[in-house]
């Protein structure tokens, strides 16, 4: 059978690890980071390449894993004829720009929570001041990949809100030039993510949890995504009432990829949050795990826009990061002192099943950290039920020896908490089965 020809096209090494999975499956890889402090990672499990764009007519398929004017490009190679997933310029518009993604939603006929725009943190603290309450400051532009400037707001008078904003004023300035405050619900986080090959959603969808607090039990600093439970459904209520809503509008740019809207829910109703339209990480690895089917032949009908039903495994997939200083925040000096060039070992070698890559690379045949912000790995458990799927990531984590590397120990405990609150609801009403 002749063999499939993959383009991965990487801004900071989000999809390298998907990249490394074709490639083990026996497809021709060529792979490329954009990310200048990132050129090393993946070496020597990738062929790699440092121009892209000489190898556009060598793809069969090609595959962008960022927002940030990744779009256009994707968009445009399309318009040539080539077989692409990533985004549009409208889809990418939908995740930076947090008041354009309510919008488009509302204009979809999808209820959203109340939000006020501001083109800097002055603007916004002017207004709380006047007008106190709970509120969630969200950055929008490039500013948003730095995960540190999402807020919840705990206190009813906007106070803590109104610290943070002064904080952010102090360090970002002029950096920040578009956030809004968004009304705050007390409610069950839930994010629907789909995938769509041009023409429509192919099934079935998937619902994942994110744990986005470095510590157990939620506390500490955001992170982005630290950990994820996830499980793949036929479309509910909640993706109905939601994403489903925004097919046409991705039909009309052909968009091609992952789309994935998180949502806070209660008794009352649906409260769509923000967009990731792309790859979400870690939970593409963590959905390569729920497959049953190879990867390579998933991205390659996707790409397409082939309707087809993707197989998948019944019950839950677990994933959590593997961490080393100074993540999640950037300091050269502590990475260097603490985790570049410290290897990867595993108690036993044989039993690699799970472990997905970040930001290392390997040397004469040893695992080693590089990169500059501490990722290291993605580790995932599956099962039937969650309490299976939990145990095996934890023994496949403690397999892993790597000096001063951290982890959260509670990933998919949250499940025992909103379960039931989620089947009241009337929000669960097709749990994991076996979909294929």
């Amino acid at each position: 059978m002749k063999k499939i020809k993959f383009l991965f096209v990487s801004a900071d090494n989000l999809i390298g690890n998907i990249a490394w999975q074709v490639h083990r499956e026996g497809q021709l890889v060529k792979y490329c980071n954009d990310h200048k402090g990132e050129q090393d990672a993946l070496d020597g499990f990738l062929p790699k390449v440092r121009n892209w764009k000489k190898y556009i007519n060598w793809a069969d398929v090609i595959v962008f894993d960022e927002v940030f004017g990744y779009g256009k490009i994707a968009e445009k190679l399309r318009a040539q004829g080539k077989s692409v997933l990533g985004g549009t310029a409208y889809t990418d518009k939908l995740e930076e720009d947090r008041a354009f993604g309510q919008q488009e939603l509302k204009k979809a006929g999808v209820p959203i929570l109340p939000y006020l725009e501001f083109n800097s943190c002055r603007a916004a603290d002017a207004y709380l001041k006047k007008h106190p309450g709970q509120y969630v400051i969200k950055v929008s532009g490039e500013m948003q990949n730095d995960k540190n400037l999402v807020y919840v707001g705990q206190l009813g008078d906007g106070s803590d809100v109104r610290q943070m904003l002064g904080l952010y004023q102090k360090k970002y300035g002029k950096k920040v030039t578009s956030l809004i405050l968004q009304k705050k619900v007390n409610g069950v986080e839930i994010a629907i993510g789909a995938f769509f090959n041009g023409h429509n959603f192919i099934y079935p969808i998937n619902f994942n949890f994110e744990h986005k607090k470095l510590f157990p039990g939620d506390l500490g600093p955001n992170t982005g995504e630290i950990g994820t439970h996830m499980f793949w459904s036929w479309p509910t209520a909640i993706f109905d009432r939601t994403l489903k809503k925004m097919e046409s509008r991705l039909r009309a740019v052909n968009y091609r990829g992952c789309i994935d809207l998180a949502c806070i829910v209660d008794r009352h109703g649906i409260y769509p949050l923000e967009f990731t339209a792309r790859f979400g990480f870690p939970t593409v690895n963590i959905q390569y795990e729920g497959l049953d089917m190879p990867v390579s032949q998933f991205l390659h009908k996707l790409a397409l826009g082939e309707d087809f039903r993707i197989k998948t495994k019944p019950g839950f997939q677990v994933g959590l990061r593997v961490l080393v200083p100074p993540n999640p925040y950037r300091n050269q000096e502590i990475f260097n002192a603490y985790s570049k060039g410290v290897r990867v070992m595993f108690r036993d070698p044989g039993k690699m099943s799970g472990v997905h890559l970040e930001d290392v690379k390997r040397v004469k045949g040893q695992w080693i950290i590089t990169g500059s912000c501490g990722n290291v790995l993605v580790i995932v458990g599956t099962g039937k039920t969650m309490p299976a799927a939990q145990k095996q990531l934890y023994q496949r984590v403690k397999n892993i020896i790597i000096p001063n590397m951290y982890y959260r120990n509670d990933v998919g405990d949250r499940w025992y908490r909103e379960e039931a609150k989620l089947r009241k609801w009337g929000y669960l009403e097709k749990m994991p089965s076996n979909y294929r």
